[in-house]
């Protein structure tokens, strides 16, 4: 159940995410703004227990989630930002 609820937060996460750090080097669309959202729960979740804000089994909440979705956000603007500029 714990993937599953990481995944719902994760979607939601990516949404707000998205509404704020708008720009042209991010994703757009539905699946992407997801897949964005449910690896910046992960990526959230999993720094948080390295840094142990959480124990082991525990997920990042929404804030988290969010925090992580700008993370995961903020690392793809650099490689897409990259890739256009080679181009």
């Amino acid at each position: 159940m714990s993937i599953i609820w990481t995944v719902i937060i994760g979607f939601i996460a990516g949404v707000i995410a998205k509404f704020i750090m708008p720009g042209d080097n991010e994703p757009s669309g539905f699946i992407l703004t997801t897949i964005l959202g449910i690896v910046g729960a992960f990526v959230a979740t999993y720094l948080g227990q390295a840094l142990g804000w959480y124990r082991p089994g525990e997920g990042a909440g929404l804030i988290g989630a969010v925090f992580g979705a700008m993370i995961v956000l903020f690392v793809y603007g650099l490689f897409a930002g990259r890739q256009r500029s080679a181009i």
